[in-house]
Parts: C-alpha cells; structure tokens; sequence
C-alpha cells in the first residue's frame, strides 16, 4: 500500500469506528438545472471563460443550506461542538492515486462563475499531484459525486473531522408523478451522511430538503 492509500484506509476506518454515522435520502427532479444550463451555457462561458456545471449548483445550494441548519457545518472537538458561519466545501476528487478532497473556501460568498473556476482548478493540481496541505485541510462539508461513475445510489463515509457529506448520483430518466399525471423526468438520488451524535433527524432531514428546494429552483442561485 502506498502511503496515501493508508492514510485514506485509517481514515475511512475512523470514521466508521467513531462517528454515530446515518444515511438520510431524497431524490431532486434535474430538468430545471437542465434547462437553465442549456439556455445559459453559452453566454456563461463567453462572460466568464468557463462551462456552467453540475457541482457549482450544489456547492452553492449547500453553503444557502449550511447557513440556515449551522449544526450540520459543526464538528465535535473532545466535548465541545465547534461553529463555522462560512462554508469551506471540500469536493471529492478521484485520481489516479486515490480519493482526495480539496477544499473550495467560502462558498457562500462566492459566485457561480468563481465555484466553477475553483473546481477546475482543483482537479487540475489533483490530477497533476500538485495539490498542497493547505488545498486539503479545514473544509467544514464535503460533497461527493459517484454519479460520474454511474453509481444511481450509495452512502457516503463522512469525512471526519467533520460531520456530514453529501452524496450525489446518476441522473437518470425515470418516471415520477407530476400533478396526478406520470411523466418521464431526469431524477438523481441524493443522500446525506451525519453523525447523530451532533446533527439530529431534523436537522439532517430538513437540510437535505432546503438544499433540493434550491436546485430545483435554480435561477435563484445564479443571482
């Protein structure tokens, strides 16, 4: 095992073996981000030099999200609980030496042009093994994307110290009821992990809500 890989497998074990760690679920109905990207990607990217993605959507409807339910941006410290009013995300990064998860700082005062900068500019030293201890350090939240690889559902591991992750999938056309009628929409599953010594059911259920209100209403993140 290289020496990363056995800082990530004691750190995934810790997790486990430390945390009171649950798994909450909802689904949120893709086609509004869908069809703000199609209608907006090219005047984007022209005004601002970089694609309108997925993670910039859900990295600003978190920290909105963070900022209304703090509990869920805390993390216990012996037996203190510690609050955060920013949010430094860390996003999950797969690369060809393993999982790793830069961390973009102050979401919440960022725009979506400068989130969709930052994540490109973090794969890009992931990628390249450039990426320094302060890249990876202090993140109060992370998300993670396995539906880059087709994964339609899971329950991420929460990356300690911190108190949840959220888990994004596959979109996928399926059939949902709109107004009493089936109809074919684009769906992903979405779930998040937390430790229930910290974040009650309330919390994390009506964090995971707030945050698919958001993206189903995406126009409202852009300004």
């Amino acid at each position: 095992m290289t020496n990363l890989r056995k800082t990530i497998s004691r750190r995934l074990v810790e997790a486990k073996n430390t945390t009171a760690m649950l798994t909450t679920f909802n689904e949120v109905g893709m086609q509004p981000i869908m069809d703000i990207r199609a209608k907006y990607k090219d005047k984007f990217k022209e005004a601002h030099g970089v694609g309108l993605g997925f993670m910039s959507f859900f990295a600003k409807a978190c920290a909105i999200a963070l900022s209304e339910w703090p509990t869920v941006n805390a993390y216990i410290d012996g037996d203190q609980i510690l609050f955060h009013d920013y949010a430094d995300i860390s996003i999950a990064v797969s690369t060809p030496r393993g999982l790793t998860v830069p961390v973009i700082r102050n979401v919440e005062s960022l725009g979506m042009a400068d989130i969709e900068k930052e994540v490109i500019n973090l794969a890009n030293k992931a990628k390249n093994s450039k990426l320094t201890a302060e890249d990876l350090t202090g993140g109060t939240f992370t998300i993670t994307n396995g539906g880059v690889f087709g994964s339609m559902l899971s329950t991420p591991i929460i990356n300690i110290p911190q108190s949840a992750i959220l888990g994004m999938h596959n979109t996928i056309q399926r059939p949902v009821a709109i107004n009493g009628q089936v109809v074919i929409r684009p769906m992903m599953y979405v779930a998040l992990s937390y430790d229930h010594r910290i974040i009650v059911g309330r919390e994390s259920v009506s964090f995971l809500v707030r945050v698919k209100k958001w993206l189903e209403n995406p126009a409202l993140l852009l300004v």
